[in-house]
């Protein structure tokens, strides 16, 4: 095993091999990543793709809240 054709053989052998490991490796991690993908669309887990609502939206929700309960207190009698 001393001529250097047999030596060409072997290293081609060895990154075909290793070429084959990686791709078997990458088509688990996608079915991996596919797998979480689903689990979290499962769960409801918001998108982290998906933006949240802005500051101005933020502060007029909390402004709705107080108003409600606002109004849920005159509703009840209480005086605030």
């Amino acid at each position: 095993m001393t001529e250097p054709h047999l030596y060409l053989i072997l290293a081609t052998e060895g990154l075909l091999g290793l070429g084959l490991v990686i791709a078997g490796l990458l088509a688990g991690w996608r079915g991996w990543l596919a797998y979480k993908r689903h689990e979290l669309a499962a769960t409801g887990a918001p998108d982290p793709a998906m933006p949240g609502p802005s500051a101005s939206q933020r502060i007029e929700i909390a402004d709705l809240k107080e108003r409600m309960r606002k109004l849920e207190a005159i509703a009840a009698g209480v005086e605030l």
